[in-house]
């Protein structure tokens, strides 16, 4: 069998397994690394290696922006505090946890179980998105837990670094060159970050092009992660700041047509790199098990030990975080709740792979690094562990805490924010009737069909069409009937974005609302 076979293999059995998991409504990180364990284990399935290019060059770039792009700023701007604690205080509570007990339960010396305890430190960004996609949470929680995800993987890039140099060059590393490689690596992706974003607003404003925006959103998180390593800052950071701001003010950069297109692009790349990635650590942890020498052999227990700790240094850490949060903004009684869905949603996937895999294979010195195929080997089984634990129970959790969205305060939020838009249609149409700038016949066709939508939205039934305002009458001119809704969706998206703005809708929500407007337009043809 080929390489290229195999990969087409992997990508159809991957897209297979995604694909039942959406339809079983299960979590699809979870079922493909279930999955490609079962697989892996077949006697007839050759050895899976991944380089740490594949991973971190090729794949971790556009899932993380996309991570990022779904991340509110409005909502970010609110959770910073506890989200820098978590970043900073949690990463380092956890790597110096996982790093005694694997010292004292696995054969890895002291630094080697740092390293490890490094590589583990923090959530992975690509599977908690993953996860929390299927769950209702309150924007606030979602924002908290994704955007943790996103920024304590620079702190835990710092340590790792710091970590390996000890175990390659023998010797401590001091804390303030430490703090100054942090600073290095997080600051100086963050500028990367932002300039490219800030380059690439600049593009997307003058293009017009679909298949150049495309690409344009395709290279975007490959240019930010090349060009922060390649001048020796964190490619991560720099994706996600990207992510953020572009994400933020994606709507006002392009039009309806395109931003249906990207989207539809996008979307159809990470299903894609998401579901080969996933399944790809399943696939290959037998394999890795087949590389470990006869003192490796209690691995299991050294992965049950370590996925424990992580779990419990994070329930540690979130739990006081919370109450502390809780009394300051005088909540009343102090709830368990959020820190323990918090708590649950920190499982591991890609990044603590890639990172692991970049472990170098020899020592300064030219001796092969101790014990590093366990390292590997643990690495991919507390990965396994969390997201088949968490991934599979994270949705009891989330319903027996009570915490979840009910469909109906969405529902209800949505019905709210379209009668706005209407009435918005309606204003607009009335100012247009005013002055005359448009025919009565045509004014009066989109009128019928926004009083529709109104009474529709009071009715709290959204979802409905109506035939009065998807089509001109026959005695009405096409292009009339173009140009003036194009204005009175202007009027609606503009509407829109001061609902938004003014927090009367959740972000979830504008997205939604927008991509309706954005079809409509689009479905009015060209000019």
């Amino acid at each position: 069998m080929t390489d290229l076979t195999a990969l087409l293999l992997l990508v159809v059995f991957a897209t297979l397994v995604a694909t039942g998991a959406r339809h079983w409504r299960i979590p699809a990180p979870s079922l493909l690394v279930v999955g490609g364990v079962l697989i892996g284990l077949l006697p007839w399935i050759p050895d899976v290696q991944v380089t740490p290019e594949v991973i971190s060059v090729a794949v971790l770039p556009p899932l993380l922006y996309a991570s990022a792009e779904e991340i509110p700023w409005r909502e970010l701007r609110v959770v910073w505090r506890p989200v820098t604690v978590l970043a900073f205080g949690l990463v380092l509570a956890t790597a110096a946890a996982v790093g005694a007990v694997a010292s004292a339960v696995t054969p890895l010396s002291t630094t080697m179980a740092f390293v490890l305890g490094a590589v583990l430190a923090s959530t992975d960004p690509v599977a908690v998105t993953a996860l929390g996609r299927k769950i209702a949470l309150p924007p606030r929680i979602q924002v908290l837990v994704q955007s943790e995800s996103l920024f304590n993987d620079a702190t835990s890039l710092v340590l790792f670094k710091v970590a390996v140099g000890t175990a390659i060059a023998a010797h401590a590393v001091s804390l303030p060159a430490a703090g100054g490689q942090f600073l290095a690596l997080g600051g100086g992706g963050a500028l990367v970050g932002g300039g490219v974003a800030g380059v690439v607003a600049l593009i997307r404003r003058r293009t017009e092009d679909p298949v150049l925006e495309t690409v344009i959103a395709l290279v975007t998180p490959y240019a930010a992660y090349i060009l922060a390593e390649d001048l020796h800052t964190s490619g991560v950071t720099a994706v996600v700041v990207a992510g953020i701001v572009l994400g933020s003010t994606g709507h006002k950069l392009t039009n309806a047509t395109i931003r249906l297109q990207v989207h539809a692009v996008y979307g159809t790349v990470v299903f894609l790199l998401e579901s080969v990635i996933f399944a790809l650590i399943g696939l290959e942890l037998p394999s890795l098990v087949r590389q470990l020498t006869a003192d490796e052999q209690g691995w299991p227990l050294g992965v049950l030990t370590v996925a424990a700790t992580v779990i419990t240094v994070r329930l540690l850490g979130v739990l006081p975080l919370s109450v502390i949060m809780q009394r300051r903004r005088g909540n009343g009684a102090v709830t368990w709740r959020i820190p323990a869905v918090v708590s649950w949603a920190g499982t591991r996937g890609v990044m603590p792979l890639a990172a692991a895999l970049s472990i170098p294979l020899a020592a300064d010195d030219g001796s092969p690094l101790p014990h590093r195929p366990l390292i590997l080997v643990l690495t991919t089984g507390v990965v396994v562990f969390t997201l088949v634990l968490q991934g599979f129970t994270l949705a009891p959790v989330v319903r027996w805490s009570k915490i979840a969205l009910e469909p109906e305060h969405t529902a209800r939020e949505e019905a709210r924010a379209r009668a706005g838009l209407a009435r918005a249609g309606l204003d607009c149409l009335d100012e247009l009737e005013a002055v005359e700038a448009a025919p009565a016949t045509v004014i009066s066709q989109l009128r019928r069909g926004l009083l529709a939508r109104l009474d529709q939205a009071d009715a709290d039934q959204a979802d409905a069409d109506q035939d009065d305002d998807t089509a001109p009458a026959s005695s009405v001119s096409a292009t009339d009937y173009r140009e003036l809704r194009r204005t009175v969706i202007a009027a609606e998206t503009a509407k829109l974005q001061r609902l938004y703005v003014d927090n009367h809708i959740s972000d979830f929500t504008r997205r939604r609302l927008q991509r309706g407007l954005d079809l409509e337009e689009a479905g009015l043809g060209e000019e």
